[in-house]
């Protein structure tokens, strides 16, 4: 009786390869799920994270810094008392520009270019030749603006509380947070700006760290005030805030700036 083998074949090398081949995907997927499971994993924890911060923030009593600042009706009280304190005079009617106090510099061939700010009647400029078609929108301002576009956004009524970038930063701070805030008073007829340009009268008189200027109106202080200035421009700008009777005479109050 004869014996025969039973041992298995052996596999051939292109056998091997394709069965390396096929091990070495099946190691891939399973990587590849890890990956995937880990990832989706982390994305949930980072949205449950950023679930909790937004109930924080929506369910959270107001904590806003709007919280904190003074009310307009307070600010008023206090006008009358903080402008003897800051050194302030009083609301002062100023001079037209001589035969040119609502010229617009792109058309009238006696302006090529904005006049030196030295032949303006006050300082800073309260009417007088500026731009034709820019205005400058209300806000804080970190640099001194174009001064033709701050005469424009006067004379359409708005108006600008100037400062003397030397001034204490203590005593400008709660006027940028109070115009800055989120709360409608005002603030959209409103420019904060540092006033320091190059050549005579670019800068504030001696002795002025403040100076509220509204078309045809100035009043200057010796040190900045956040009360003096709403008690100027919630009067001076148009339309008014806090109910008030309008004091100013810009010619085209009401326009957009």
């Amino acid at each position: 009786m004869s014996n025969q083998s039973h041992d298995p074949r052996r596999p051939t090398k292109a056998e091997r390869k394709e069965q390396a081949r096929l091990e070495r995907e099946a190691i891939q997927r399973q990587m590849a799920a890890r990956t995937r499971n880990r990832t989706i994993g982390l994305s949930l924890v980072a949205l449950a994270v950023v679930g909790a911060i937004v109930a924080v923030v929506v369910l959270r009593p107001d904590e806003s810094a709007d919280a904190d600042l003074p009310a307009a009706s307070v600010l008023l009280d206090q006008a009358a008392a903080d402008a003897g304190a800051a050194g302030c005079d009083e609301v002062s009617p100023t001079e037209p520009y001589p035969d040119a106090d609502a010229a617009h510099i792109e058309g009238d061939e006696r302006f090529p270019e904005l006049p030196a700010l030295d032949t303006y009647p006050s300082t800073p400029p309260a009417s007088g030749p500026h731009t034709g078609s820019a205005t400058l929108p209300a806000g804080i301002y970190d640099a001194p603006p174009d001064m033709g576009a701050v005469i424009h956004s006067l004379e359409h009524g708005a108006s600008v509380i100037w400062y003397d970038p030397d001034a204490p930063s203590g005593d400008l701070q709660p006027i940028f947070d109070f115009y800055g805030q989120s709360d409608p008073i005002g603030q959209d007829r409103v420019m904060v700006a540092p006033f320091d340009y190059e050549g005579p009268a670019g800068q504030l008189p001696e002795g002025v760290q403040m100076s509220l200027v509204a078309w045809h109106r100035q009043q200057s202080c010796a040190t900045p005030s956040l009360s003096v200035a709403f008690d100027f421009t919630s009067q001076l700008s148009y339309p008014t805030t806090e109910d008030r009777e309008y004091a100013g005479e810009a010619p085209e109050r009401g326009a957009a700036i």
